[in-house]
């Protein structure tokens, strides 16, 4: 695969407009990213800093190395569930150790093509996915709206008027951005009594110093950790690549899922360097950066970096911003993912698709797990599709006019599903004493079904038939001839009749 320096130049500018948008959808996405890395740190059980570290540092190297421009990558909700034990039993310098370890996989992962099992993942499931992401994204919303003063309820409001009717005046910056400053101003100037950032947790000072983890280079310490390397890695992948395939339905674009998955196993390591957790695509952000204008690396690149601005410079101002305003951007963002077509479609659709949408909706809200609702919906996609495909299968008998030759024309596909309908078919009691088996419209898919026909062969000779199974395609004929036990395509060249 050759690297090509113009189409990459093009990923980060293409004129002076681009440029600006996505400066200020980066800029909107960072002061998003700061409430959730700060809740995902609480999450895994690690001061604050290690997420919002880990946010700079993932959001600044994806842009450089990912494989979908746009896509916004941070610390997230589905990494940070996983590590709380190993964080709880052997400490925080462990988490860093098995994220490096989890990026090397990815990494790995990446040079195996291991992105194109994707290719498995049917559109209902993608479906399921994102509405399930929108609804967790509400629902992360709501300790913020309860037990809390009108003042939020007002902002929060006053916030989603800004952020859909700004666009109604102009789209020069970014609504979301625009509700955010006009709220804090009015927060700061009126000192409106709401939860701010600071709330969440306590901002970090300075800048993150790059160390190599504090743990012993021992098969013990790999034994610890690489079952949380493994399942990190794993939901990180299924999540960025499942996010970038909604980016690129959004920006109808295309993007590298290979060069993805090195990406992000490159911005994990670089960040546990950094004294971060672990991260992947943020669905979320990614919305929020893609509805702002965002489109190229640029966007993302400014994420982070304008995010480790905040940091070590506005601080104190920061922790100022009033959680209402982050509120109504995130609601807009839930309402923004959620594919309202479909609950249309759920009519229009066939009811199997419309199944196993709503099963993957159902296990991921939940369990929290995305992994467990994208498995779970694949499972099942399987098992529909192996049911439709067995039903595309028939088996049609005649016989000459003197009664000696019967001939069975099979047509279909032949696998593991229909394997039990294959063979009932030739459980008729048939006296012709020559029996030709017309396999011409017919495939043979796996060695269940080989076996079938060997099982049907076995027994019409046993009963003292002729037998000859003709019309192989060639991928039959190789799977036949490998597998086969009483019948090889020989017999249709006259080889070996008994």
């Amino acid at each position: 695969m050759t690297f090509d320096l113009s189409a990459y130049r093009r990923q980060w500018f293409t004129d002076g407009a681009t440029a600006r948008r996505d400066v200020l959808a980066g800029i909107v996405v960072s002061l998003a990213l700061i409430p959730e890395a700060i809740g995902f740190s609480i999450i895994a059980g690690v001061d604050p800093r290690v997420g919002l570290y880990a946010s700079v540092a993932i959001a600044v190297v994806i842009a450089l190395i990912g494989g979908r421009p746009g896509m916004v990558s941070a610390a997230t909700a589905a990494v940070a569930v996983l590590v709380g034990p190993l964080v709880r039993d052997h400490g925080v310098e462990y988490l860093f150790a098995a994220t490096i370890l989890m990026g090397v996989i990815q990494i790995v992962a990446g040079a195996l093509r291991l992105h194109l099992v994707m290719q498995f993942v049917s559109r209902s499931v993608i479906t399921g996915f994102v509405n399930a992401l929108a609804i967790l994204i509400f629902m992360a919303q709501l300790p913020q709206l309860t037990n809390v003063g009108w003042q939020t309820y007002a902002m929060v409001a006053g916030g989603l008027a800004i952020i859909y009717g700004v666009p109604r005046v102009t789209k020069a910056v970014p609504s979301p951005l625009v509700a955010i400053l006009v709220l804090s101003a009015i927060s700061i100037a009126l000192g409106v009594q709401v939860n701010t950032v600071g709330d969440m947790g306590r901002l970090p000072e300075g800048l993150p110093s790059l160390a190599w983890p504090q743990v012993p280079l021992t098969l013990d310490t790999l034994r610890i950790i690489l079952p949380y390397a493994l399942a990190m890695a794993a939901v990180g992948l299924l999540e960025s690549l499942l996010t970038a395939q909604i980016v690129d339905d959004m920006t109808d674009s295309d993007s590298d899922k290979r060069q993805e998955c090195a990406g992000q196993g490159g911005a994990n390591i670089v960040a546990a360097l950094f004294g971060g957790m672990g991260g992947c695509a943020m669905i979320g952000q990614s919305v929020i950066n893609v509805t702002s204008g965002g489109r190229t690396r640029l966007s993302t690149f400014v994420a982070g970096a304008f995010l480790l601005f905040l940091l070590a410079v506005l601080g104190p101002f920061v922790g100022r911003v009033p959680m209402p305003a982050l509120v109504a951007v995130m609601i807009m963002v839930s309402i923004g993912t959620f594919s309202w077509n479909s609950i249309a479609n759920l009519r229009r659709h066939p009811p199997t698709s419309s199944v196993v949408m709503l099963t993957t909706v159902v296990v991921v809200v939940a369990t929290r797990d995305l992994s467990l609702g994208v498995a779970a919906g694949v499972l099942l996609s399987g098992i529909f599709f192996a049911a439709k495909v067995q039903r595309m299968f028939a088996v049609e008998r005649t016989l000459s006019a003197d009664g000696r030759h019967a001939t069975y024309r099979v047509s279909g596909e032949i696998f593991f599903a229909s394997v039990d309908r294959f063979r009932r078919a030739f459980q008729t009691e048939d006296s012709a004493p020559l029996v030709r088996i017309d396999v011409s419209a017919a495939h043979f898919w796996d060695i269940s079904g080989v076996g079938a026909l060997d099982s049907v062969v076995a027994r019409l000779r046993r009963d003292g038939r002729t037998v000859e199974v003709v019309g192989y395609n060639q991928a039959s004929k190789d799977i036949v001839d490998r597998f086969a036990l009483h019948d090889k395509t020989g017999v249709e060249m006259g080889l070996a009749p008994h």
